[in-house]
């Protein structure tokens, strides 16, 4: 695990530690790897997901310093998603 991955991970931990997002999320981290956050815990690992995230290292990291809101992010071009929209909207709620 690279260090930038190691704080990526301990980055979405801190954010999602105690939310229940009832749905398999994937942070897609470009040239990074990826963080599954599902009901089995938050982890580094590369799966199917409802919804997945995909943006660079520093959009990622803004995002849970709450530095950059996610409609922005999204709306930017610095975040896409694919999946389900609307659990991307129930995580922008978390991460305001």
């Amino acid at each position: 695990m690279s260090d930038l991955m190691g704080k990526a991970l301990e980055a979405v931990k801190k954010k999602l530690e105690n939310e229940d997002i009832g749905a398999s999320v994937k942070f897609q981290i470009d040239g990074e790897g990826s963080i599954m956050v599902d009901s089995n815990g938050i982890r580094i690992e590369d799966g199917e997901a409802e919804c997945t995230l995909i943006a660079d290292f520093d959009t990622v990291s803004e995002l849970m310093a709450g530095e950059l809101s996610p409609t922005g992010a999204f709306m930017s071009g610095r975040l896409k998603v694919e999946g389900s929209m609307s659990i991307a909207m129930q995580l922008s709620s978390i991460f305001s």
